[in-house]
């Protein structure tokens, strides 16, 4: 295999598939390519581009994936970085193969793979700006560009575990995709998550008051919900900090810093569900 390949990538060309014509993706130099022709370039900061001549229907742009990183790097949310290993110690084996849908900057890719040394972890994300960052995350971590909507581009039964942490859901997908005994690893907010800037800033994004039931409903006929963990605890934040935790969300496409005037609570409670699910 060619060593321009980036070696994070190179265990999953096997299980890539052609987002075109569904064939198997194999190495070409700088490129993925399948036997019909189809090229996909691979970005010199380490991701491929399967998303080349489509549009994604969104993605962070670069000054939400720098606050991202910023606020992720103090590891105010290691605590669901962990619950989510927790969740996946039963269903990810000795060599096993996680994908993280919508993986923004690799974080809890990269903290995953941190705790089970045999793992290797592909990020699937439309943000190129997440991608660079998701493609250096860790040593056996690649990415690709991918919409979370479209079907995937990759091999059936080829996931042991299948990461959605604050991310959009293809339970058809992440279906396919998985092992019989693997896992799906859903991570969401509840209504009480960052709930003291929600009642100062009326234009967050709020979330769903039935959004438990929505996400029961839609992934019912495919999973069966296995364990759940709620992790709830409150954070001091600096007004830096809150701005890049605003930042790094939707509620940044509605807000602008002046929203946040002089008085900021000196408390915040951070509220999401873990749950793992196995495959019907």
């Amino acid at each position: 295999m060619p060593a321009l390949l980036p070696p994070a990538l190179e265990p999953f060309v096997d299980l890539l598939c052609c987002p075109v014509c569904r064939a198997h993706l194999g190495p070409a130099p700088g490129a993925l390519r399948c036997p019909a022709g189809h090229t996909f370039d691979i970005a010199r900061h380490g991701y491929v581009s399967l998303l080349a001549g489509t549009r994604p229907t969104s993605g962070d742009d670069g000054a939400m994936v720098q606050a991202r990183h910023r606020f992720l790097a103090t590891d105010r949310y290691a605590p669901i970085r962990d619950a989510v290993a927790r969740l996946t110690a039963d269903g990810l084996p000795d060599h096993g193969t996680v994908v993280d849908v919508g993986c923004g900057t690799g974080y809890y890719l990269a903290g995953l793979l941190d705790v089970f040394p045999g793992a290797r972890g592909l990020g699937l994300d439309t943000s190129v700006r997440a991608l660079r960052a998701a493609a250096r995350a860790h040593r056996r971590a690649a990415a690709a560009s991918w919409d979370v909507f479209r079907s995937f581009p990759l091999a059936d039964r080829m996931a042991d575990v299948v990461l959605d942490v604050f991310a959009p859901r293809n339970p058809a997908e992440f279906h396919r995709v998985l092992r019989p005994a693997g896992r799906l690893v859903v991570v969401r907010p509840t209504g009480r998550h960052l709930a003291e800037l929600r009642g100062r800033l009326p234009a967050m994004v709020a979330v769903d008051p039935v959004k438990e039931q929505r996400l029961h409903r839609t992934l019912d006929p495919f999973f069966t919900g296995a364990e759940t963990q709620q992790v709830e605890y409150g954070l001091s934040l600096s007004r830096q900090e809150i701005l890049d935790l605003l930042g790094m969300t939707p509620s940044a496409r509605h807000l602008d810093h002046g929203d946040l005037g002089d008085q900021l609570p000196e408390q915040v409670t951070v509220s999401v569900l873990a749950t793992a699910y196995r495959p019907r």
